[in-house]
């Protein structure tokens, strides 16, 4: 066993923004492990203040290129909920659709270009494009159809223009939606190739228990509103998320830690299939046990394998929703009349590709917005990774320090952290129960 293990890496690769990983160990004893982030804080919140409150799902779905449509609606979400509006059963469909394409387009991305390459023996996508042509063009193809489904639902991918607070401004025609339904039922073979190739990789077998939350539905393996449920037991309503995050600040991190039951706790594709993997369709359910997952899961790197899962009942979910949206017909409706009152507050809350995502808002009488909070999935899951590292560390003391490295830096992306995100501002008077 090496006396001295240093480990810098500076900043990490295949992920979204700027982290760093240092271990030391000293006598073969563990002596740091931290996950660095250094990014700079972004101050979403300050952005919203004093913004009409018709804005701020514009605004919000700028946090991240590629959960745009899950932060625009948590946004438009807790705005409806502050200003008592119910959206119609037309505007939820075609929001879950929407968000369908936007999970599809990230955990695709995630799985084919991130981690792949990790286990296929490349640096990154590139040099696998070319040692695995057939692989990359199946992932590009299934990111076309995802994007071009979100394009004909919201207007565009990346920062959606066309959901509003109480609905939609503009529709899709029946002959686009029949084009996606007849695209998604041909994607079924790439999304059985995807199952049999994730199906192969040799996944590192380390666990470790820890927490999972989730949002959950009564009906449905969902990703919109629902309670917040705990894998240590109970559930509470959205409006309760402070009592669940409960951020503290880090020495060495510009983004928060969250811990609920335990020191910390796990969001993301694997949290929810742990909580609801009986909801999932039956597709679903059966590429689960290709890919050799079954609850409880307590093996981070699988994270990557539930994405895969996740892929497959998106896609059964946006061909059901597309069939009820074709045999109902879409029909153009105004909003739903919105009502201000002063001081109105709400909390919207969406489970996006990386985990539970909250807005919360204060709407004045006049319709800006007086206050504002949002935590990121990826805030949430930090503390949880540097734990997942401490853990891991002790079990690779007798390998070469670049696989100690290596495997350091898979056990991170195996998350999907999305790192500029997970910083932001926080207002202590709003919020009222932080460590700030």
């Amino acid at each position: 066993m090496p006396e001295t293990i240093n480990v810098n890496i500076h900043h990490l690769t295949r992920v979204e923004g700027h982290g760093n990983i240092v271990v030391d160990v000293r006598d073969g004893q563990l002596e740091r492990c931290d996950l660095e982030i250094v990014e700079t804080p972004r101050f979403f919140e300050a952005m919203l203040r004093g913004r009409p409150y018709q804005q701020a799902s514009h605004i919000t779905s700028r946090i991240c290129g590629i959960c745009a449509v899950g932060h625009a609606t948590a946004s438009l979400r807790a705005t409806e909920h502050a200003l008592g509006v119910e959206p119609s059963e037309q505007t939820v469909r075609l929001r879950k659709l929407a968000f369908h394409g936007e999970m599809l387009d990230s955990h695709i991305l995630h799985a084919y270009m991130l981690i792949a390459p990790d286990f296929l023996g490349v640096g990154s996508v590139i040099p696998l494009a070319a040692s695995a042509p057939d692989v990359v063009k199946r992932a590009l193809r299934m990111k076309q159809l995802s994007g071009d489904l979100c394009k004909v639902i919201v207007g565009r991918h990346t920062h959606p223009i066309a959901m509003t607070v109480g609905g939609f401004t503009h529709f899709p025609s029946r002959s686009e939606l029949e084009q996606l339904r007849e695209r998604f039922a041909a994607a079924l073979v790439d999304v059985d190739a995807t199952v049999e190739l994730f199906g192969t990789l040799p996944w590192p077998s380390f666990e470790r228990e820890t927490e999972f939350i989730a949002l959950v539905q009564p009906d449905e393996y969902g990703f919109i509103d629902g309670m917040i449920a705990s894998s240590d037991g109970g559930t509470l309503p959205v409006d309760d998320y402070r009592q669940v995050t409960n951020e503290r600040l880090n020495p060495h991190s510009s983004a928060k830690h969250c811990a609920f039951h335990r020191d910390s706790y796990m969001v993301g594709s694997l949290a929810r299939y742990n909580l609801k993997h009986e909801q999932l369709h039956p597709r679903a359910k059966a590429a689960a046990e290709h890919l050799g997952l079954s609850a409880p899961c307590y093996r981070p790197y699988l994270n990557s394998a539930a994405q895969v899962v996740e892929i497959v009942h998106c896609v059964d979910d946006a061909i059901m929703l597309l069939d009820q949206l074709l045999a109902t017909g879409v029909q153009p409706e105004d909003p739903t009349p919105v009502t201000l009152q002063p001081g109105a507050r709400g909390v919207g809350s969406c489970d996006v590709p990386r985990g539970i995502l909250f807005h919360e808002y204060q709407i004045g009488e006049k319709g800006l917005i007086e206050e504002a909070n949002c935590i990121i999935p990826t805030g949430q899951n930090l503390g949880n990774i540097e734990l997942d590292m401490r853990a891991l560390v002790p079990t690779l003391l007798e390998e070469p320090q670049e696989q100690i490295a290596h495997k350091l830096e898979m056990l991170v992306r195996a998350y999907d952290p999305c790192i500029s995100c997970s910083t932001h501002f926080l207002n202590v008077e709003f919020v009222g129960n932080t460590a700030d």
